[in-house]
C-alpha cells in the first residue's frame, strides 16, 4: 500500500500553507489564497485536510493577536488613567511637559509585554507553516499548534503501514 499521496496532491497541499504568507503583501491574503487554494482541490482528502488546517490556524492567529491587541489598549488605558501626575506640570505657553518620566513605566511595560506577545504569534506562524508545508510536501499530516477548529478537520486518516510490509527482526544467532 503507498504510504504518500500523490504528488499533485501533495503540491496543492504545500502551496496551500504556503500561500498563508501573502498576508504580507495583500490584506487577509492568508484567508483568501489559502482558500482558492483549497475549494480547487477539496474533493480529494488529502488536500481538503490541509486547507482545513491551515485556514483554521490562520483564523485561530487572527483572533488570538485581535484580542491581545484589545487587552493592550484597555490595559494601557486602565494604567494610564491610574497613573499619579501630581508633580508634573506644564511650562510656558507651549505645553511642554516636565514631570518624572518613571510615571510612564508601567505603561512601557504593559505594552512591551503585549508586543513581545504579539511577536511570539508571528514566530509560530512562521514555524507551523513552514513545517506544515514541509510535511504536506512529504505527504504527511500536521496538525498546527493552538488551533480552534472553526472547520471540521481530522476527517482525512494516514494510510497506515500494511501489517507484512516490515522486515521481521531477525533473532540473535
Amino acid at each position: 500500500m503507498n504510504n504518500q499521496s500523490p504528488n499533485q496532491d501533495r503540491t496543492v497541499a504545500a502551496l496551500i500553507h504556503l500561500s498563508t504568507f501573502t498576508q504580507f503583501f495583500f490584506p487577509f491574503g492568508n484567508f483568501i489564497f489559502p482558500l482558492i487554494f483549497w475549494t480547487a482541490k477539496k474533493k480529494d482528502p488529502f488536500v481538503n485536510e490541509h486547507g482545513k488546517q491551515a485556514l483554521n490556524f490562520q483564523i485561530s492567529l487572527f483572533l488570538y493577536a485581535f484580542f491581545l491587541i484589545m487587552i493592550g489598549i484597555a490595559g494601557a488605558i486602565i494604567i494610564g488613567l491610574n497613573m499619579n501626575f501630581e508633580g508634573s506640570f506644564y511650562i510656558n505657553d507651549h505645553h511642554q511637559w516636565i514631570g518624572n518620566p518613571l510615571e510612564a513605566g508601567p505603561v512601557i511595560i504593559y505594552i512591551m509585554t503585549m508586543i513581545l506577545l504579539l511577536l511570539a504569534l508571528f514566530v509560530l506562524n512562521l514555524y507551523a507553516v513552514v513545517s506544515a508545508t514541509i510535511r504536506a510536501g512529504e505527504g504527511r499530516l500536521y496538525q498546527y499548534p493552538l488551533t480552534i477548529n472553526f472547520l471540521n478537520s481530522r476527517e482525512y486518516q494516514e494510510p497506515q503501514e500494511e501489517p507484512g510490509s516490515k522486515e521481521p527482526d531477525k533473532a540473535p544467532e
